[in-house]
């Protein structure tokens, strides 16, 4: 087709065989989208298209990705929000005409569905890095490297000293998102069993084996101002890529299930959240819940 499609942050080029999606530069424009800058999506890579009613007088155009096709949408696993999704296009109402022809013409050309064998999105490249709550990650496409910060790192942490994990030796990503209470990034190691439900787990009846994140020296966490969403999740999507390409596996995030906490560590997150809700830095209603939730565990 060739022709250009601009909406608010993004504009797509669509071309015979592909999308080429542009993103904007600029204040208003999602931080994820800056650090992306233009992605190619191979008309091999999406499945679907949809044209839906959007807020305040737009429309919404988005092309949807076949599973397993994008690292990054892999290494997110649902929890990017509506506002973040790198596939949607945004438009004024008063172009939902011109948009629909756009529909219509890309449907036309796609011809694979399904989960895919291989990435057909090309991943961020490296070298990346960001700074974690308790260190910093980097990443030179070879290894991941976690250096720890003495005001916050855990002491089973430093005991372990900084790490370095070889790709080949690693499994996949478990990415949990910077914007949920306590997110992380957790390198998960080759022989993992990412199929397996629980495969983290011990024996049979056991509490699952896996450390809390904070304690565990193949994981960095976040908090307020660290691993942002569009430094942590392109570093996560560029390792799982990396992964894939060495062959160890179809790499997916997965979810560990966490184990039951120790009433002393229980009461010492309670702790650290109330001077947090007396520094104003979490609200009433997140205090509340995040408290329950900790009970809840023990």
């Amino acid at each position: 087709m060739g022709d250009v499609l601009a909406g608010f942050h993004a504009a797509w080029e669509f071309e015979s065989d592909s999308v080429l999606i542009r993103y904007e530069r600029g204040i208003r424009t999602p931080k994820l989208f800056q650090a992306l800058g233009e992605r190619r999506v191979p008309l091999e890579a999406i499945e679907g298209v949809t044209l839906t009613p959007g807020r305040r007088g737009t429309v919404v155009l988005r092309v949807e990705p076949r599973a397993g096709a994008d690292p990054l949408i892999e290494a997110a696993a649902g929890q990017l929000k509506e506002g973040g999704d790198p596939y949607r296009l945004v438009l004024p109402a008063e172009r939902e005409t011109l948009a629909e022809y756009y529909a219509d013409e890309l449907r036309a050309l796609l011809t694979e569905s399904g989960r895919t064998e291989r990435y057909l999105v090309a991943p961020p490249e490296a070298p990346l890095h960001f700074k974690a709550y308790d260190g910093k990650a980097s990443f030179d496409g070879k290894s991941v490297s976690f250096r720890w910060s003495w005001t916050g790192a855990s002491s089973a942490k430093w005991k372990a000293g900084d790490q370095s994990f070889p790709v080949a030796d690693l499994g996949g990503v478990e990415w949990r998102s910077p914007e949920m209470f306590e997110g992380y990034l957790r390198l998960l190691p080759r022989d993992a069993d990412a199929s397996a439900p629980g495969a983290a787990a011990g024996a049979a009846g056991a509490a699952p084996a896996v450390p809390q994140a904070d304690q565990d020296p193949a994981a960095v966490v976040f908090g307020l101002g660290y691993g942002p969403v569009h430094e942590s999740l392109p570093f996560a999507a560029a390792v799982l890529a990396a992964v894939r390409e060495r062959g160890a596996g179809a790499p997916v995030p997965i979810t560990v299930p966490a184990p039951r906490r120790d009433p002393a560590d229980i009461a010492e997150r309670i702790r650290h959240l109330g001077e947090l809700h007396q520094q104003g830095l979490v609200t009433d209603e997140e205090f509340s819940s995040k408290k329950a939730e900790l009970l809840a565990e023990l």
